[in-house]
């Protein structure tokens, strides 16, 4: 923060600078009078530096967003695979590891998408249930070669929800960077202050367009809000596919 507030100074005193300085060496009967110029390029620019941070925060947001529902599928896709090798082993294997399956699908359903949403943070329970399924996978006895193949995969499959839900804590806890947060409210800023240093003059179709301009971007700030955290707010990743894991646990059973 403290260092982006010194490129902004030295940067304007760079630009005045060269300004003063060329304009005293270019020769006088090249030199225009250059308030509007100079007003025209500076909103120029305001409109576009606001454009870009936009544009680019909104891709940034929308990518953290696409990155967290595809770890969730990944999750409930290894969560399902599970069950299904448990469905194929012995007793008391085969209940007591599909229990473990179903009871972690329901605490990430229920308690811990809460806690992600308020708290951006996964919940201790589902991870104990989880540390449960890798021992009730490790305790499955090798003897037979086909329990023992059985048994490899179970692991394979635990081993992708384990990965999975790590990548989800992590998106759960993610923001938009400081220095884009930033650069996006000095781009607001400006903007709004373009019409004064316009000259536009206070009529009632003027402060109609102004009020205008200040509902698009008070709703693009409020759907970059929206898409800042993927777990939290109105725009969430859906909880499909623990919910589609859910219904494919009772047509296996």
């Amino acid at each position: 923060m403290v260092l982006a507030l010194i490129v902004a100074v030295v940067s304007a005193a760079v630009a005045v600078l060269v300004f003063v300085v060329g304009a005293r060496v270019w020769p006088k009967k090249w030199q225009r009078d250059g308030h509007e110029i100079a007003r025209d390029q500076v909103l120029d620019l305001i409109t576009t530096f606001f454009v870009a941070v936009v544009a680019f925060v909104v891709v940034l947001c929308w990518q953290q967003y696409d990155n967290a529902e595809n770890h969730t599928i990944n999750e409930a896709k290894g969560l399902v695979a599970t069950y299904w090798i448990a469905h194929s082993l012995p007793e008391p294997a085969h209940t007591r590891i599909q229990g473990l399956v179903r009871q972690y699908t329901q605490q990430v359903l229920g308690p811990e998408w809460t806690l992600m949403d308020r708290e951006k943070r996964l919940g201790r329970l589902a991870q104990e249930t989880l540390s449960e399924l890798h021992d009730a996978i490790a305790a499955v006895p090798v003897d037979d070669p086909t329990v023992a193949d059985l048994r490899g995969k179970a692991f394979d499959s635990v081993q992708v929800v384990v990965d999975a839900r790590q990548d989800r804590a992590i998106d759960a806890d993610r923001d938009v960077p400081e220095f884009l947060v930033l650069a996006l409210y000095v781009g607001t800023v400006l903007v709004l202050l373009s019409p004064v240093l316009s000259g536009i003059r206070v009529s009632l179709g003027s402060a109609l367009m102004i009020g205008l301009l200040g509902i698009v971007i008070g709703s693009v700030l409020l759907q970059i809000h929206n898409l800042e955290r993927p777990f939290s707010g109105q725009t969430q990743v859906p909880r499909s596919a623990f919910e589609n894991a859910m219904a494919t646990y009772q047509q296996i059973s």
